[in-house]
């Protein structure tokens, strides 16, 4: 049996040392690595072990009694989040943890939540109880508090609680219960089950340093998690979750197999990009820590790494299941490439293009015209990560400009939006209604038209030049989100229509659209949780009334206080630095991103990108009819008299 864990934490809660403590256990290990040693298993990449940190998610693999695992040590500074989620796409189960004296930080929040978010099955485990001002049971009911009802903290001479908590939750054990039976094969099924279903999550304590509770921690995970992987099933289905260049430059397509089996040689079709590809695997390795091994084939339930992919991406789904799998972390900051005159240009790009391909989240962006490069990231640190890479494995020496904010545009009511393309030889036109969408929905398309007045073939265009890229507001030219667009109907021409047609039209009505609608400009918030000594109550809620945040009433507890809230990410991101001066280093503060809403100020960042919608060359809101041989352009305003269609 495989099963795949993957090990979450906030950063120094301990959890590299954690899986080093559980690799030694299971003798996969001689001699345990520590991190601030540079000598851990898992922390294979240099600039890991200079920094002392987790920046890549990457694997163990090892046999323990009858079941193979394979364990994912994965990033715990917010910075690296979207690599954190990624690896989620194929774990069996999770393993939290939670340093015994901090508690929940900002980013245990984070990682719950996605967890959450994935349905993946959780266990907890409390580290680090060997440090002055450790308090499990504080912790514990911080955890029930803040996260579930359901965690069960088990002691290693006291698991007996488990079945008490199982037979709470499963009418059938608590029959077994009391009668005193633990011995029912049941007992082993039902708590698996309830573990599966998150309806029980079992938290026990430890120190990864000392080796303390790690055995009894890992003997209770084998021992109620189970898979169901099939090879006997002859449907291939397989998840991508990373992509990797070696270093020798091979791409390299990280994925799990859920069903079937894969061999070298094997030709596979899959989906990607609206294409269909068939492509050859030429290898197939097994990847543990820094080293691999070529295999000749693979099984349901195993991860492996397979070269011969040329357009595979995270979240691709190959097989009988092709719905691709979203992130629902993104960043909120974008900082311009800083080059020297003398760069090769093709071959930045081409690098840039390459890192894209394992972070997607990078959404790196070159514009021709102003030979602009720019990327989105998560933070400062991601940015001096990358600097290092680039200089590492492609020998670019480069730098950042200051990070901005990712500001977005919506719409606040309804408006219909007509686009005409009809310059000489060419035809089409559409009609499109936009609607404000909810926060966080992003663009949705629905599709109200008929087939007897454009072809499925002529719809589906339309749906995709909607999606092909990220479409500019009018305020700022920001990308548009929260947009739900119907295609209402639309034309195309027997003999002039031709394949950017569509594209065109499709374009001019979305913009004809956000000309006639109440356009908003969003920018991303934060939700915070500040500790802070009483005294310093006064001066933070007005600092977050400064920063036009708004936070729920203060919760005291003897001579602390904390306050919870909201704020814009452009007030408070650099508040951290501010909060530590003031309370000599004893405040705490927790930033999580929580997604966009309407700009705090609005004016002045449109005033500040200085955008001009009528001087921009891609976009258009005006329609082009023809007339007597010849092209001619119509103002939006003037458009709409002269349209085909009646929607």
């Amino acid at each position: 049996m495989h099963k795949t864990i993957g090990v979450f934490a906030h950063v120094d809660a301990g959890k590299t040392t954690f899986s080093e403590s559980l690799l030694y256990y299971t003798n996969q290990l001689k001699e345990k690595g520590r991190v601030d040693h540079k000598t851990s298993f898992l922390d294979t990449h240099d600039i890991e072990r200079e920094r002392g940190i987790t920046i890549f998610a990457d694997q163990a693999l090892f046999d323990y009694k009858d079941h193979t695992y394979y364990l994912i040590d994965t990033p715990g500074h917010v910075d690296f989040t979207p690599e954190m989620e990624r690896s989620m796409m194929i774990m069996d189960y999770a393993i939290i943890i939670v340093s015994a004296v901090e508690g929940i930080q900002g980013h245990t929040e984070t990682v719950w939540q996605l967890l959450k978010d994935h349905h993946i099955p959780t266990f907890i485990f409390i580290n680090k109880i060997d440090r002055v001002g450790a308090d499990v049971e504080a912790v514990a009911d911080e955890l029930k508090g803040e996260f579930s009802s359901e965690i069960c903290l088990l002691k290693e001479d006291h698991l007996d609680l488990l079945y008490e908590y199982a037979a709470e939750r499963d009418e059938a054990l608590l029959d077994l219960y009391l009668v005193g039976n633990r011995t029912d094969p049941e007992w082993v099924r039902k708590i698996t089950n309830l573990i599966t279903n998150r309806n029980l999550i079992v938290c026990m304590s430890g120190s990864a340093l000392k080796d303390q509770g790690i055995e009894p921690f890992f003997e209770l995970i084998h021992k109620y998690s189970t898979t169901a992987y099939s090879s006997n099933d002859k449907t291939l289905a397989a998840k991508v979750y990373k992509i990797r260049y070696d270093e020798k430059g091979t791409r390299v397509t990280y994925l799990k197999l859920i069903s079937g089996s894969i061999h070298v040689r094997d030709m596979l079709e899959y989906s990607a990009n609206s294409e269909i590809y068939h492509e050859k695997i030429t290898q197939i390795r097994l990847v543990n820590g820094r080293k691999s091994e070529n295999v000749d084939g693979a099984l349901a339930g195993q991860v492996v790494g397979i070269v011969g992919f040329s357009q595979t991406y995270s979240g691709l789904e190959i097989g009988s299941e092709r719905h691709d799998t979203t992130s629902h972390i993104i960043p909120t900051l974008k900082s311009k490439v800083i080059y020297k005159a003398d760069v090769n240009l093709k071959a930045l790009v081409k690098a840039f293009n390459e890192l894209n391909e394992e972070d997607p989240t990078l959404n790196v962006v070159w514009e021709e015209q102003h030979a602009e490069l720019t990327i989105q990231v998560m933070g400062i640190i991601q940015l001096e990560v990358l600097k290092h890479l680039l200089k590492q494995r492609f020998g670019f020496d480069i730098s950042f400009d200051k990070p901005s904010i990712i500001y977005k545009e919506s719409i606040a009511d309804t408006a219909i939006g007509k686009g005409h393309f009809e310059p000489l030889g060419h035809y089409a036109e559409v009609h499109l209604k936009l609607e404000k969408g909810q926060r966080g929905s992003g663009v949705q398309f629905l599709n109200a038209c008929h087939a007897d007045d454009m072809t499925t073939g002529n719809q589906n265009l339309v749906k995709h030049h909607l999606f092909e890229k990220a479409h500019r507001g009018l305020l700022t030219g920001s990308p548009l989100t929260d947009l739900k667009v119907t295609l209402l109907t639309g034309k195309a021409h027997k003999m002039h229509t031709s394949g950017g047609d569509f594209r065109e039209a499709t374009k001019r009505a979305l913009r004809q659209g956000l000309e006639k609608a109440d356009n908003l400009l969003l920018e991303p918030y934060y939700n915070f949780r500040i500790k802070v000594h009483l005294d310093h109550l006064g001066r933070v809620l007005s600092d977050i009334q400064k920063f036009s945040g708004t936070f729920s009433p203060p919760e005291i507890k003897t001579d602390k206080v904390i306050i919870t809230g909201r704020a814009p990410v452009a007030t408070l991101m650099e508040y951290p630095l501010e909060l530590a001066a003031f309370t000599a280093g004893k405040g705490m503060i927790q930033l999580v991103v929580c997604g966009y809403d309407t700009c705090h100020n609005t004016h002045e960042v449109i005033k500040e990108k200085a955008y001009d919608k009528h001087t921009d060359s891609e976009y258009s809101s005006s329609s082009i009819f023809c007339s007597k041989g010849s092209g001619y352009t119509v103002d939006w305003e003037e458009a709409e008299a002269l349209m085909h269609c009646e929607s």
